[in-house]
């Protein structure tokens, strides 16, 4: 089992799951983040802590195409280990559905 992250967190990237992650297993996209399957030790530490609800146990059904996303982006995106500011407008997209479609940018993050 693994964490993934989900299309509720495109455009928010709140962050506050990077600061109790204790193996820093979060990647960052220009507007969203990911986590490395391999690298996640299963805590479950981030889970709670995301605002947007957007991280995710792998077993929940449905999950497949974020975990195959989260997988390919980790290896592509900066690694993140330190909680920075949510975009301005963060609150004003979450909840909103279908983001991913319209949404999702491949372009990496900053990271550290």
């Amino acid at each position: 089992m693994t964490y993934v992250v989900t299309d509720a967190c495109i455009k928010c990237k709140y962050m506050d799951c990077v600061e109790v992650c204790p193996v820093d297993c979060f990647y960052e996209g220009e507007n969203m983040l990911v986590i490395h399957p391999d690298e996640c030790i299963d805590c479950g530490v981030c889970e709670p802590e995301c605002p947007a609800d957007a991280i995710k146990a792998d077993t929940e059904s449905g999950l497949d195409q974020w975990l195959e996303l989260n997988a390919e982006y980790a290896v592509r995106w900066p690694n993140i280990t330190i909680k920075r500011e949510a975009p301005a407008d963060a609150d004003d997209w979450q909840g909103k559905p279908d983001k991913f479609e319209a949404h999702f940018s491949a372009e990496p993050g900053e990271g550290d």
